[in-house]
């Protein structure tokens, strides 16, 4: 993720002339604003940033590409169809209209009982007469009590709706199952929070590149394995494995990318990880449109997977990782092909020493033994929630706004190119604080805007003109967020920060798949939640300090309680 921490590192460089010292970065020393800046010997030796660094990180943000199909498939996979009760094999020919309008369908769940509809024909009096009696019992008292409805044991769907086959019509999804298709997505993203908050650990403990690449290995195996199921209980099951394996890809690949660099560059690398995210939207937006069947999109969303397991012949492992760990002459031979690469020259004669382990384990209680630290988890908390509910909740019910799903969806991929390119540009210039706060009340106004032209038809394109502001802005701010709670956070204990933030982006992505539901009980309920939520974001940010609180070089007399969260 954004905020992987870098190694405390204490290493010499032994040349020539007289030895140059490298920085160091303790738990005790520097703010994580400092560490934006911070170089390392082993960004001196082989570059901080550099044609190697380019094309390594640039290979890594394809991790992003399988990811985003996966969390964003079920706009189309889970899409609502038309679908009425099925007609008697006889009556195949009967138009729909005409079959709904005999059969007394309620809901299209249930259908007249007191009927033998082998008796019926196809023909124009049979069809009359069954009219008219429909009609004179239009205001008659229809309860299953009473025996004149009868629930529906099959249904027929639409096949011109440009959806295609999709769960609701392969598991009869419908009336009082229609509910299953949040659970399927809800298992998906309930896996996603579970990875999200173990994955940091098992990065550290086993390495980023290992995690990685059996990460992606699972990720290919059940993304495709769900091609052959049947089974939707199974189905189930292995939605909840993609997502748990799908989220270790993107932070383990993400940390991997952010220790290839040094310095400035770690909030550049961090960043631009996230530009396949739009592409990767218009893809398989794409895909949805020509295949319109749920599981031959799955088979082209879990192919690309194949492909990038090969990068385990490419992509090395983190040479920080590697010098904690003391397997210095696996660092030494990254060092070398990369400084090689880059066109620089290394000293004759280098050392290369793992950092003394001077971290104790830390747990969640740290967030709030200062009131700086207390403040800056709540805001976060509250900020992580509030960020992936919107940013999901706009993305996962694309469906449900109106108009073109598959365009809809790939103007929300379009846009978010710009904000990422944007965010990028002004968070060099400026500060994060106010820049963060303005993304989501902008979103909140768009959503907002949106809200006000909800059921209106002629105003479908402004309503989608709206969404894809609010979309533009919220994008530009999830590129913010991580960059930001990463500076915010001292060194010591940036894990574990983060990982009660991902618990809070948890519960807000197992909420997601809900919000469309928020529709059928009032029509502005859902843009009303959007709204109500990127406001409260907005205003949270003012509570957060502009950068980090940065602290004196003695570490014995500090009393401030900034300088207090900065010695934890």
């Amino acid at each position: 993720m954004h905020d992987a921490v870098k190694p405390s590192l204490q290493q010499t460089v032994h040349q020539a002339g007289p030895p140059v010292v490298a920085a160091t970065e303790s738990p005790h020393s520097g703010s994580a604003a400092d560490d934006e800046d911070e170089t390392d010997v082993i960004g001196d030796l082989m570059g901080h940033y550099g044609k190697w660094q380019l094309i390594m990180t640039v290979l890594l943000s394809l991790f992003q590409v399988p990811n985003t199909f996966h969390i964003s498939s079920s706009v189309y996979q889970a899409a609502n169809k038309d679908f009425w009760c099925q007609r008697p094999a006889h009556l195949q020919q009967l138009p729909v209209d005409v079959w709904r309008n005999v059969s007394g369908s309620i809901g299209n769940c249930h259908q007249r009982s007191d009927i033998d509809w082998s008796l019926v024909g196809n023909e124009t009096t049979s069809v009359a007469h069954l009219q008219q009696q429909a009609k004179a019992k239009a205001n008659a008292t229809t309860d299953a009590a009473g025996g004149k409805i009868l629930a529906c044991e099959a249904w027929e769907y639409a096949t011109d709706d440009n959806v295609g086959n999709t769960w609701t019509s392969q598991w009869d999804l419908v009336c009082d199952k229609e509910h299953m298709k949040n659970v399927a997505e809800m298992f998906f993203l309930l896996g996603v929070a579970t990875g999200g908050i173990i994955s940091g650990y098992l990065s550290d403990r086993f390495g980023r590149k290992t995690m990685l690449f059996i990460s992606a290995v699972l990720q290919t195996i059940f993304g495709l394995w769900l091609y052959f199921i049947s089974s939707f209980e199974f189905y189930l099951t292995l939605r909840a494995l993609l997502g748990l394996v799908s989220v270790s890809v993107t932070y383990s690949g993400l940390i991997l990318a952010i220790e290839y660099v040094d310095g400035k560059w770690r909030t550049i690398a961090g960043m631009y990880n996230l530009f396949p995210l739009p592409i990767s939207y218009m893809l398989i937006s794409g895909l949805a449109y020509l295949t319109q069947d749920y599981q031959r999109l799955q088979l082209c969303i879990g192919l690309p997977g194949i492909f990038l397991c090969f990068l385990w012949f490419v992509v090395p492992e983190s040479p920080r990782w590697l010098l904690v760990k003391g397997r210095i002459t696996e660092v030494r031979r990254i060092i070398e092909a990369a400084a090689k690469f880059n066109g620089r020259e290394l000293p004759a004669d280098y050392q290369l020493t793992p950092p003394t382990q001077e971290m104790s384990s830390q747990d969640f209680t740290y967030l709030f033994r200062s009131s700086y630290l207390r403040r800056i988890s709540i805001c976060f908390l509250c900020i992580w929630f509030t960020m992936n509910l919107v940013y999901y909740g706009i993305i996962l019910n694309m469906s449900s706004f109106g108009g073109n799903v598959y365009l809809n969806s790939a103007l929300a991929g379009l846009v978010e190119i710009p904000a990422i390119a944007v965010a990028m540009y002004i968070i060099t210039k400026v500060g994060k604080k106010w820049l963060f706060c303005a993304t989501l009340l902008c979103t909140g106004v768009a959503c907002c805007c949106a809200g006000f032209t909800e059921g209106r038809e002629e105003m479908l394109w402004l309503k989608i003109t709206f969404l894809m502001m609010g979309k533009f802005t919220i994008s530009a701010g999830n590129t913010i967020m991580p960059v930001y709670t990463a500076e915010l956070y001292p060194t010591a204990i940036r894990n574990v920060g983060v990982g009660a933030c991902n618990v809070a982006a948890g519960l807000a992505l197992i909420l997601t798949p809900y919000l469309s539901l928020l529709n059928k009980i009032e029509g502005h309920l859902l843009m009303t939640l959007l709204t109500a939520w990127s406001i409260f974001g907005g205003f949270v940010v003012l509570f957060l300090p502009e950068t980090a609180v940065r602290r004196t070089t003695s570490n014995h007399n500090a009393s401030s309680d900034a300088s207090t969260a900065k010695q934890v």
